[in-house]
């Protein structure tokens, strides 16, 4: 075999054989996805291209999808995934029923946009302020220039909330009701604050990010193409919904809503539109099976809450519904079609939960319990619940992390050597790398790619310059990603051959607080951000208390540094406190450890003076398919 000029191979005699395979038995369902995408295209997205307000660089161009023209998918795509990307690819502005209409294919997510009395209710403003502009601008070239009315957020990830700024300006947002579940806020800033770092680094990989759109690279997402690259942005919501039930007119349009916490996202929730007979269901009945465990990191995700709160749907809106759109992906038309989607994928996710739960109660563990589970023909068929994006495998997984956590009760896996250690003593006991190279040849000319990958990380991570084991590897890792079905593992397998070949390319350092997100962040939530850069083993011998007052919101708080940890209490607003301005808290979490007051009138503080030095700045490209360095106890 011989690779491209970016080092890249094509597919295997084994990897090719079971592909074709696979196209010979695609769901059946496929042509009806297909006239459902297009269904109602009103305008495309024009010339493919998405620019920066200002003009100044592209942050969306589908134009490096025309690959996908192709019907057929070559050896290195798994046929399923590739019509998911022909289906995902289909972009532009869409007539749901008249007076619903949405913008697919601008961004990862859809924004949709219902027509009121005076204007227009803007649900879901994609992920960035640039996407959300052009989308909101293709709206009106077709349907008139109808101001925005209402904003809802569906959901607290960012693609459902990043373009807000592309929707309205302050004075716009101040003036109408922004609508989002009870808990938004907080949930939308905490997920991506403590571990932001680390779930950056690991999104790389999950969406494959700095691969080339490609057949041997990027094709797909799953849920979406990609992610825009513009400027992401938050508008808080004014009116929050707390209950099932709860009704709310926006420029003359009713909405019932029903709660959907701890789903696919920790707040969220569908919406009914009685007048349209149309459901909203959020995030909650997507086109592909979808995550319990995020491969990128997140708490595990209830499988109980999804399926209740799909049966749910069924029981409240089932009998009216003529109609459902999805914040992903096209809608679905007629009763029938639209139940029949929302009763199969809850019984995907109680299958999931149940089977995982059944095998787990057997004496099997997270790894064996992925490895047997199968679906029944009636969810393994069907085009919603292809494994795109979620798998049944990693799922399994987080079904048993939720119940059981990480041990599988083998105490030989209660406290192993950390992973560049165990390296060093399997590649000894095997012989020396270079024995276990050849070896490994053997296991990949037999098509046992998953092996080659597995025993080749200890090779790699205990001689991180053995070319041949990372050559080795990175062809293993590469077959198993033209292998997958999901678009989250393809991408997963192709980013780590990629940096097992060129290295970590560099990537601009990312803010996981832009401004809008610091504004919106309480002053408990700067102080917990402010203990995770804590380097502990510097502070450690540190002994210091003080209460803040803190200038902007009149807020007080108790603080100590000691032990290494960095504690907390609010205290009532009568105690007396240092004058601390938000802005130097501001400053001190998110800027290089600042040790000055940055807020005019601040009082002298010791302790922000002591912290400053002691913040851990975190590295965005830290290493992955390679071993940190060895870690001795007690250091980190």
């Amino acid at each position: 075999m011989m690779p491209d000029d970016k080092g890249r191979m094509p597919a295997t005699a084994t990897t090719a054989a079971l592909n074709r395979a696979a196209a010979e038995s695609l769901p059946p369902d496929l042509e009806r996805e297909y006239d459902e995408a297009r269904r109602g295209l009103i305008a495309p997205l024009e010339g493919g291209v998405i620019l920066t307000q200002d003009g100044s660089r592209t942050v969306w161009d589908l134009n490096r999808y025309a690959f996908l023209d192709a019907d057929t998918a070559p050896d290195t795509v798994h046929p399923a995934l590739w019509q998911q990307a022909r289906l995902n690819r289909i972009a532009g502005l869409f007539e749901v029923v008249p007076g619903i209409y949405q913008i697919r294919g601008f961004d990862l997510s859809n924004m949709t946009l219902i027509e009121g009395e005076a204007g227009v209710i803007v649900v879901d403003p994609l992920v960035s302020v640039d996407a959300a502009a052009a989308a909101l601008a293709l709206y009106r070239q077709h349907r008139g220039p109808r101001t925005v009315t209402a904003m809802v957020y569906t959901h607290c990830h960012p693609d459902h909330y990043g373009g807000a700024r592309g929707i309205l300006s302050d004075a716009e947002a101040a003036a109408i009701p922004i609508i989002a579940p009870e808990g938004f806020l907080h949930e939308a800033i905490s997920e991506t604050l403590l571990a932001g770092h680390a779930m950056y680094r690991r999104t790389v990989y999950f969406s494959g990010a700095m691969l080339e759109k490609g057949p041997r690279g990027q094709v797909d997402s799953g849920l979406g193409k990609s992610v825009s690259t513009g400027r992401v942005s938050l508008i808080a919501p004014n009116d929050a919904v707390r209950e099932t039930g709860e009704r709310r007119v926006l420029d003359g349009v009713e909405f019932v809503f029903q709660m959907a916490p701890d789903t696919e996202a920790p707040a969220e929730f569908l919406f009914y539109l009685p007048a349209f007979r149309t459901l909203c269901g959020a995030e909650l009945a997507t086109r592909t099976m979808h995550n319990l465990y995020t491969l990128r990191g997140a708490a595990v995700r209830s499988a109980v809450a999804w399926w209740q709160a799909l049966d749910l749907a069924v029981a409240l809106f089932g009998s009216d519904v003529e109609v459902m759109l999805c914040q992903h992906h096209w809608p679905a038309w007629g009763q029938a079609r639209v139940i029949e989607i929302l009763e199969r994928q809850r019984d995907l996710y109680k299958h999931l939960h149940d089977q995982t739960l059944r095998l787990a109660n057997a004496g099997f563990t997270a790894a064996e319990i992925a490895e047997r589970l199968t679906l029944p023909e009636g969810l393994a068929q069907p085009w919603d619940c292809q494994p795109f994006y979620g798998t049944a495998a990693h799922n399994a997984k987080g079904v048993f992390q939720r119940y059981l956590g990480w041990y599988d009760s083998h105490p030989a896996t209660l406290n192993p050597h950390p992973p560049r250690a165990a390296a060093e003593r399997y590649v000894a006991f095997m012989g020396g790398a270079d024995a276990v190279v050849e070896k490994a040849r053997g296991s990949f000319d037999a098509g046992d790619y998953r092996w080659v990958a597995e025993v080749l990380r200890h090779v790699v991570f205990a001689e991180p310059g053995h070319r041949a084991a990372r050559a080795l590897q990175a062809d293993a890792l590469e077959q198993l990603g033209y292998q997958s079905v999901a678009a989250s593992w393809r991408n997963e397998y192709l980013t780590a051959a990629h940096e097992l070949r060129h290295g970590v390319l560099t990537w601009p350092v990312p803010k996981t607080a832009n401004p809008d997100q610091m504004r919106a962040m309480s002053v408990p939530m700067l102080l917990d951000y402010l203990g995770i850069r804590l380097d502990a083993a510097r502070a450690n011998s540190i002994d210091i208390s003080e209460t803040w007052r803190i200038v902007e919101s009149d807020e007080v708080v108790s603080l100590t540094l000691r032990n290494g940890a960095l504690t907390y209490r609010e205290m009532p607003s009568g105690v007396p406190g240092l004058r601390v301005s938000r802005r130097a808290l501001e400053a001190l979490a998110f800027g290089a450890g600042r040790s000055t007051d940055d807020g005019e009138g601040d009082d002298p503080s010791a302790l922000l003076m002591v912290l400053a030095p002691l913040l851990e700045t975190f590295d965005p490209a830290f290493p992955i398919i390679d071993a940190r360095e060895r870690i001795k106890p007690g250091e980190d």
